[in-house]
């Protein structure tokens, strides 16, 4: 049996464990979990080793609702698989940067794990039904981690983010439901939906449901308000989940689930697609610009980033949506990095995020290895070559020239922004301050935890920046499977 199947295993099972800990077990919940998150990571890549090519692979697929045409099927292609290995580094890394974690561990760890389980489901789900599952129980976590051990307006950061998320799934539903009835009850499987040929009149309105659903959770504009306000409220853990694997659910669910099923609909709406995600794009970078906290600045930077996702599936050409595959992979290292430096090293020993109030403190000298890192994962943010950020954002643009020029020159800008706003919060936090210059009280130094947090996630981009045919090798196989090369098939309008 191939191990992918086992990343959600083992998440949900170690969740279980934890609650059954005494609650005066901090260090054990903080051991188990990293060793149920290091043995998803390792079962997401020997899965994907194993696989026997990079087409869709059914792994697992047993009754599981047969009154309705429901099962229990899990699959797997080049584009789970690397989304896989992404929320393996992802929890791996958001755990080393939790260590510090005293409230409630136990409590902490077990929703943390909870919801890795349910964004692995996600990513191997083949039926529409059991994804949509998997998606809700990813929610829940989501809300008592920000509501139960945030910072900033936690509580309505945790609120508006559960708000936008259940009002999003809401309009996934009901296309669903409405696919499974025009199907004649065909079943919620992904190939059995896919096979049918819905009306063009039909995917108009169905098509728009779907994707903007998943669209809210993918942070679009202007559907994106939610992402800035939970990042700044979220725990760094969870900020690090949040920008870097669950933003992908709804970009995921676009590419996955709205495209294949409604050919027509995706190309009579990819125009505005487009346009609002390069929309997103230029304004979040604006916006960050002018943020004067710097996890707004990250906030920000996370929609903009993201806005070259969804511009790359609505290029709808094979190297765009590659190149947006890569670029949800890079994008969840960079941006995890860049919330772990702000939250984490950052944050948690200053207790401040005023870049008013950083840029007094001379942190280059008083936490060097954040500087440092904060300046590496700056330079992979604003695309520099020889960071994964580079090969997928080039790919994407170069994808998009071929259907959408004009907003390929739009979305450049964004680029521009990106340098602008990246290299403003790397002064302004680590470098303006006067030679002499030192916080009021010395600082914790950093732990071996989050060095060893740092050096995964800087590995990962520096490794896809100088070997992105590592992953793009499995991506476009992938694109190739009967299930994706709908979308492709008479370009955009």
């Amino acid at each position: 049996m191939n191990a992918l199947p086992w990343t959600i295993a083992i998440s949900f099972a170690a969740a279980g464990l934890l609650l059954v800990l005494p609650r005066t077990a901090a260090r054990a919940a903080r051991v188990v979990a990293l060793l149920a998150a290091l043995a998803g990571l390792g079962a997401a890549v020997c899965g994907t080793a194993a696989l026997p090519g990079y087409g869709l692979n059914t792994l697992v697929h047993v009754p599981w609702l047969p009154q309705v045409g429901a099962t229990f099927h899990l699959a797997a292609d080049g584009i789970t698989a690397t989304l896989a290995i992404l929320t393996g580094l992802a929890a791996t890394a958001g755990i080393l940067f939790s260590w510090n974690v005293e409230r409630r561990p136990r409590e902490f760890f077990a929703l943390y794990l909870a919801l890795i389980g349910g964004v692995y489901g996600v990513f191997l789900s083949a039926d529409v039904l059991l994804l949509f599952v998997f998606y809700e129980i990813a929610i829940v976590p989501k809300y008592f981690l920000i509501a139960l051990w945030g910072s900033t307006n936690r509580e309505y950061g945790a609120m508006k983010l559960a708000l936008y998320s259940f009002v999003g799934s809401a309009l996934v539903l009901i296309g669903m439901l409405a696919a499974y009835a025009a199907s004649g009850g065909a079943g919620f499987g992904l190939h059995e939906l896919a096979g049918v040929e819905f009306s063009r009149g039909f995917q108009l309105w169905a098509f728009p449901l779907v994707a903007f659903g998943f669209a809210v959770l993918a942070g679009l504009w202007p559907f994106h308000t939610w992402a800035p306000t939970g990042h700044v409220a979220a725990p760094t853990a969870a900020s690090m989940l949040l920008a870097g694997v669950v933003m992908k659910l709804g970009a995921y669910g676009v590419l996955r689930v709205a495209v294949p099923l409604f050919p027509e609909g995706f190309h009579a709406w990819s125009g505005i697609i487009a346009g609002l995600a390069v929309i997103g794009i230029v304004y979040a970078g604006f916006v960050a610009l002018v943020q004067k906290d710097l996890k707004f600045v990250i906030g920000y930077s996370s929609v903009s980033h993201m806005g070259f996702v969804m511009l790359g599936i609505a290029a709808a050409t094979p190297k765009a949506v590659a190149g947006s595959v890569l670029q949800m992979f890079s994008h969840g290292v960079i941006a995890g990095l860049l919330f772990a430096v702000v939250g984490r090293m950052v944050y948690d020993r200053t207790h401040t995020r005023e870049l008013s109030a950083l840029t007094t403190m001379g942190l280059n000298r008083a936490i060097p290895f954040a500087a440092v890192t904060f300046v590496i994962a700056g330079l992979a943010s604003m695309g520099m070559p020889g960071f994964s950020g580079f090969p997928s954002e080039l790919s994407i643009l170069a994808g998009a020239w071929a259907t959408r020029p004009l907003l390929v020159l739009v979305a450049a800008a964004g680029i521009v922004l990106a340098a602008a706003f990246t290299l403003r919060a790397v002064h302004v936090t680590f470098y303006s301050a006067s030679p002499m210059a030192l916080p009021d009280h010395p600082l914790e130094p950093i732990t071996l935890a989050e060095k060893c947090g740092a050096a995964l996630l800087i590995a990962a981009t520096i490794v896809i920046g100088l070997h992105p045919d590592l992953l793009l090798d499995m991506i476009v196989p992938a694109l190739n499977d009967p299930l994706m090369a709908r979308m492709f098939k008479g370009g955009a309008p």
